[in-house]
């Protein structure tokens, strides 16, 4: 990884750290998010995984999708990078799915997606 790759992967860090933070205030049941990057096609193949607790606590928040989209686009701009459909980049998914369907695997799991 060269070092301009590791700082544009820390820098992401921090800003999707600050979206997971505000996320818990104001989502119920959500618990984490992560993302999925492939830097030779950044910032297009993006991927933000917002995880709730249950599916039913993942449906009961579709409804703040737009506003899990903003907070990500808005930390994303103070670093330079601009998601020109920032609704392709972000998606829910539960530990109780990935549970059923991946025994929890969650490294399994995301390479399931892609933008």
């Amino acid at each position: 990884m060269s070092t301009t790759v590791k700082k544009r992967e820390a820098s992401l860090i921090k800003a999707l750290t600050i979206v997971c933070e505000d996320a818990k205030g104001w989502a119920d049941g959500f618990e984490w998010l992560t993302h999925t990057v492939r830097y030779n096609h950044f910032p297009g193949s993006l991927l933000v995984t917002c995880v709730f607790s249950s599916d039913a606590q993942m449906q009961a928040a579709e409804a703040l999708k737009p506003k899990f989209c903003k907070a990500v686009h808005a930390q994303l701009l103070k670093m330079g990078v601009v998601l020109k459909q920032p609704n392709r980049h972000v998606r829910f998914d539960s530990e109780e799915r990935c549970e059923e369907e991946h025994d929890g695997d969650w490294e399994s799991r995301l390479a399931r997606f892609s933008v």
